[in-house]
This record gives C-alpha cells, structure tokens and sequence, in this order.
C-alpha cells in the first residue's frame, strides 16, 4: 500500500472522490482541489488512465518538519531520488504553499533543485539536468505551516490533456471540467445536444464515454513510463483491458446512432472540433452542423434529451450587451422548442444566466481555471412557453416615445450623436446616448438602499430592452459607471481598443471613442454653444481653454476664426484636438495647441483674444495643477485673468456643469464685467429633462456708462 494525491480543478472534490473509490482507492480524504487516497500501484495506475476528473496523481515520497529554508534543503536531499530516477534522466521541481521561511515559490523550487542536484553530485559526482519542459520526472513539493510534502508526479503531462485536441476554440474546456459538467447534468447515455459546441469538447467527453472508453488510452506517454519503480508487467494488462473494452464499447454505441449533435455559427471552429473527434476515434458518432443559436432548433423533433453547454460570457460588464440577446434567444428557444428536456448551462455570470427566465432545479459551484463559474441544472417543462412580455416594459415604453421624437428631430438638425434617454423613470437611473448605430449606456450609482444585485438585474433589463427597442446590434452598445468623480475623472481610461467612430455635428465632423474612457470625447449637452461659438467666431482671435478634444475650436475654424489658440492638460486630449482639426481639414498655421495647465497658463499669457470659451471641471485637485481648484470657489479669479487678455469688444463664453452653481455678480462688476445667462438659449432638447448640469454664459467687459449686471 501507498499514499496518493490526486488534484482537480475546485468544486470536483466529491466526484472524483467517488469515481476514486469505484477504481479500487481506500482511507479518501477530500481536501481543497484534491483527494488523497491509498492504495495499491495498479490502484494509481488505474487512476491515470480512467479518471475523468482528477489533473494529476502523484505518489507521497515523504513528509517532514520544516521552519527554515535549510530544513527544506536537507530534508529533500535525504530523499532517496536515485530509486526514482537515474542521473542520465531529467527532472523538474514544481513548489507551491509558503512559509514564513520561504514566500516565493521559485525560490522554494530552487532550493529543492539544488538538493537534488547535490545528492546526485556527492554519489556519482554526476549532475543530473533539469528540463522544465518535458522533464522524465516531475517533483512535486508542497509546504504548508511546518509541513513539507514531497511527490512523485506520476502523469506527466495533465491528465485533462487526454491527447485528442489539437488545436481549440477560444476560451476552452478543460476535458476534465467538461466531464464533471456531463456528471453534474446527470446525463446517461441520453441524446446530447450542445448548442454551442466550439471545439467540442462537451460532445467529445460523452461520446467516449458512451464507448466505454478510458481518457488516458490516446495519451503518448505517462510520468510513471520514466520511473525506476514502475512495473510494466501490472501496467500493460490495464492497457490491454482498456483498449478491448473502448474497442467494444464504440461497436455497441454504434448501433444507436445519431445521438450526438454540435452546433455552432463559426464554421473554422467546426472544423476543428471534427478534426478532435475523429483523433478521439469518435467522429462517426457525433454530427456536427453550422448553426446560429439566435435561431436555435430542436435535432430530434419526436425526441427529448439532454442540451448541455458552455455559453460564452463576458468576465466585464460592459462585455456583457451583445451576450444578453444570445442568453435571451437561449432560454425562449428553450422553452418552445424542447419541452420535457434536461438543460445544463455552464457560465461565469449568474446575471447572463438570469437572462434564461428559468428556474434552476440545482446548481453547482465550479472554476474554469481561475474563473469561478456557475452550473444550473433546468427542467423544461412540457407545457412550457416562450414569454410574450419584453422585459423593462416600462423602460422599453419610454425609450420608444422618446426616439419617435428625438430621432426625427436630430435628422432635421443634422446630428447623428445626442441622447435619447436621461434618468427619465427612478427605477431606470442611466442616460442613454445614441452615436450612429451606437448606443452608450451610462449607469448613474444607484441609490444604497438598492440591493446590488437588485441594480445589476434592472441594468441587465434594460440593456435587453433598449436593444430591442432600437435594434442596434448588442455588439455596438457600450455599458459604463459614472460615479460622482473628482480631479482627473475626465482623463480616466477604462480600455486600450483605441476604435474611433465619426459622428456628425451640423458642418462639422468628430472623432468619438465610445470605449475607451469615461467620457467619449464630445459633450453632447454643448451642441449649441459650439454651434454659437462658430457663428460668432469670424474674423477673431480664439482662445479654448479646457478644450478637451478640441470640438469647440473645430466649430470656430470652420467658423471663419482668423487664429485658434487649444489649450489643455492633457496630451492624449490635445492630440485627440489635432485629429479632430485635420478631420475637418483645418490644419493651416494660425492653429496652435498648447499642453499646460489651464490656470498658470493663463497667469502668464501676453496674448490678446476676441473670443474665449471656457469649460473648466467642477472640482479638480490634480498632481498636474499646482494647486486644487473649484469652479464655484474660483470662477471669480479665473475671470479676473480673463479680462486681461480680453480685447475691449470681446466675448468670454463661460460653460461649467455643476448643480445650483451661482454667478457672483458682484464679484463680476468689481472686475468691470457683465454676464447674461443663456444657458436656457443653449439647452438642446435631448437635455431638457436635467437643465441643472447645464451653465453657459456670456461676459464682457461692462460698458463704461453703465456698470450693471443683468442677471437672469
């Protein structure tokens, strides 16, 4: 008898447990990610050539006291390694757990090397090498508190690599994963359909196991074929045993044909999952069709069976609106057209899952890889119907009246880019903007009393309806959190796509980027104030402070602005200005970029100017900036520096979006200002509903006879 320890993927534990004891194992102790157990070699050997579930067995060598790192090194030097394997063999060191000796695993690997190496040196003076690679023998040593652990690998390659996959879609199935999924759906040799079937791996778990077929019988080679201990005379007749019995099991499965099906819309993936079946020696069990889960359909129409899948699923949110319409069209097919069936859907989100409308009989905890995932068993009823009702009916009512007349009135203004949603309903609290056939979702921070779960189910709902209200692809809606931000928020960068969408603004063209920041580079809610600004533009020296993308100076170029001056703090921005001028065709001399700090520009600017459009943030506290800054508590200084650069007739145009902001007129007379407020003037219609964000204002130098301000 011998100790083992066999390991698994996290949430196997039990079934492979059992599928240990049904091989001959005894004493089973399940632990996290693995199961020891003792047993004869033929028991460890059986184990590496017919479990479907563990990834690796390895023999326990030994076990001892370790607190310090030379307790580690002396206690693998007095392992008898040249028992194991000889110096004209490799080796490799696979170390996990720490200590408070050693809490770096190549440190720990290393130490255990150098006492391999050494014994061998000192007895043969012959050093063995090392091949981390394909090595003839893996050591496996675990440290955990004060206990060292040290096994011999007796798999070699993972066992989940059972040697039929060659080449895989994206984001695979571990074959070991795949078949605890076919056990925890309860399947029996029942028809089998996977609906989205990639490589196939699914399918190809069941088909072998229908044939009686051992997982370990294609793979090339074991860890145990390079071991001094190994015994071929106990090995080969499990071999010999294995192949009859796959051999017999796949003339027998056979003879009910067609009970294996595979769909699924990329026909390169299908071609490989045939090319991985016909290696697994079960390619003419298993038919596979090119076919779009978005029209899904019941193979054996007079059958029921098992449907069993992995679906994809978006590890963002914001990945997650070109899946719900798949999960939506999932779980209505399912209803209507396999009634009395048994559904097992494998996912990491419990929300796209949600998106089925189906209750899970039981469900299971399992990772793929790191990523934890969720397997919910379905049975469909028999009488069972495809909901008629649209999810967020009440949502998908408001956006519908909203878009019969915003996109009738963005066609007659010549806008391609405005909002046709804004918090309209408390229970929906997003805007939605429409950039061509784009669609980007803001979602506000909901309120705390709101369960999180609650919040992320309605977002769900939502994306659902708006898809289907404005029939933009899933794949062209972009989802992101807008928080209450502070000083760099504008800047902050959410993706590396780098995809640039161009947008129509009146006689103007911009270049939004709809994914990789919070904001997409236009303000939507300033379409008339730039418009105004290209109207008074001509013929005048123009300053943009703040200018983010430069769409304002854009609107003032076309205008007929004798010189443009862009200023910002930001490089990505202001280069993102350059690209929107030279879209326009604007790329002559008088138009000058600077990247400074706004304000200390400002201090030291000898520049004059007709016309100056400010925008600065609400509150910004940035490294960059020599010191914080606050639009209510500044803007009066700000204006102050302003007015010297001010040509006697010029126009300031002063836009900000903080709630409740208060002009200080007072201020403003004792610098010899006037200010009118238009932000009324310069609301566009898709912003009437939140007027509050929403300041502009117009300041000049008051006239010398009448010092007075008009206030609106």
């Amino acid at each position: 008898m011998a100790d083992f320890f066999a390991t698994c993927p996290k949430g196997l534990e039990s079934i492979l447990a059992a599928e240990l004891s049904g091989l001959g194992a005894s004493d089973i102790k399940e632990t996290v990610a693995g199961v020891a157990f003792s047993g004869e070699l033929e028991v460890a050997y059986r184990a590496c050539l017919w479990s479907r579930y563990a990834s690796r067995i390895a023999l326990e060598l030994t076990s001892f006291y370790a607190d310090t790192d030379l307790d580690l090194y002396l206690g693998c030097f007095n392992v008898q390694w040249e028992n194991h394997f000889s110096v004209d063999q490799s080796f490799a060191v696979d170390f996990s757990g720490s200590s408070k000796a050693i809490n770096n695993t190549q440190y720990g690997a290393l130490k255990v090397k150098d006492a391999i190496v050494d014994r061998f040196t000192k007895r043969s003076g012959i050093r063995p090498s090392v091949d981390k690679k394909i090595p003839d023998a893996r050591v496996l040593v675990h440290w955990k508190k004060d206990t060292v652990t040290v096994s011999l690998d007796l798999s070699g390659p993972a066992l989940h690599q059972r040697g039929y996959r060659d080449e895989t879609g994206e984001a695979p199935l571990k074959e070991n994963l795949a078949a605890a999924v076919l056990a925890r759906s309860g399947w029996q040799n029942e028809p089998l359909l996977d609906p989205m079937c990639g490589s196939g791996t699914l399918l190809i778990e069941a088909a072998m196991q229908a044939c009686d077929m051992a997982p370990g019988l294609l793979r090339r080679r074991f860890g145990f074929e390079g071991w001094l201990k190994h015994q071929p005379d106990i090995w080969l007749p499990i071999m010999a045993e294995a192949s009859v019995r796959a051999k017999r099991g796949h003339k027998e499965a056979l003879l009910q044909a067609d009970r294996f099906v595979g769909f699924d819309i990329d026909t390169r993936v299908l071609q490989r999952a045939k090319a991985n079946a016909n290696r697994a020696g079960v390619g003419d069990l298993i038919r596979f069709e090119s076919a779009d889960v978005m029209q899904l359909h019941n193979p054996w129409p007079n059958s029921k069976g098992f449907l069993v899948s992995n679906p994809p699923y978006g590890e963002r949110l914001g990945e997650f609106p070109e899946l719900l319409k798949l999960y939506q069209s999932l779980g209505s097919a399912l209803r209507t057209e396999f009634q009395g069936w048994r559904v097992t859907i494998l996912s990491a989100s419990p929300e796209l899952l949600s998106c089925l409308r189906l209750r899970a009989d039981k469900q299971y905890r399992l990772f793929n890889g790191a990523l934890e995932c969720q397997l919910r068993n379905y049975q469909i009823a028999d009488n069972s119907v495809a909901s008629q009702k649209m999810v967020a009916e009440d949502f998908a009512n408001r956006l519908r009246k909203n878009i019969k007349t915003l996109d009738k009135w963005a066609q007659q203004e010549g806008i391609d880019a405005y909002r046709i949603y804004d918090a309209d309903l408390p229970d929906y609290n997003v805007a939605i903007d429409r950039y061509t056939n784009h669609l980007v979702i803001q979602e506000y921070a909901p309120p705390k009393t709101i369960p999180e779960h609650v919040a992320r189910q309605r977002i769900l709902d939502l994306m659902q309806a708006a898809i289907e209200v404005t029939g933009v692809p899933g794949k062209n809606v972009i989802l992101k959190v807008r928080e209450r931000q502070k000083g760099e928020s504008q800047y902050q960068k959410l993706n590396t796509e780098g995809q640039l969408l161009e947008v129509k603004e009146y006689n103007a063209k911009f270049l939004v980027n709809l994914r990789d920041y919070l904001d997409t580079g236009l303000f939507l809610d300033h379409r008339y104030t730039r418009r105004m600004l290209g109207q008074m533009a001509k013929g005048k020296d123009f300053l943009n402070l703040f200018s983010y993308t430069g769409t304002a100076t854009v609107h003032a170029a076309l205008g007929g602005a004798r010189t443009t001056t862009t200023v910002d703090m930001s490089r990505t921005y202001l280069n993102w200005a350059r690209d929107n001028m030279r879209h326009n065709g604007l790329t002559s001399w008088q138009h000058k970029f600077e990247q400074a700090d706004c304000l200390d520009w400002l201090r030291h600017c000898e520049q004059t100017f007709d016309l100056i459009f400010i925008d600065p943030p609400t509150f910004s506290n940035s490294k960059r900036m020599d010191d914080t800054f606050d639009v209510q508590r500044d803007h009066i200084d700000v204006m102050a520096m302003l007015k010297k650069i001010l040509n006697p007739d010029g126009l300031i145009v002063f836009s900000n979006n903080k709630r409740q902001f208060k002009m200080d007129f007072n201020g403003l007379a004792e610098l010899g200002l006037v200010a009118e407020n238009i932000s009324a003037k310069t609301l566009p219609k898709d912003f009437a509903r939140n007027p509050h964000i929403h300041n502009s204002w117009l300041i000049r130098h008051a006239p010398k006879t009448d010092v007075s301000q008009e206030q609106a």
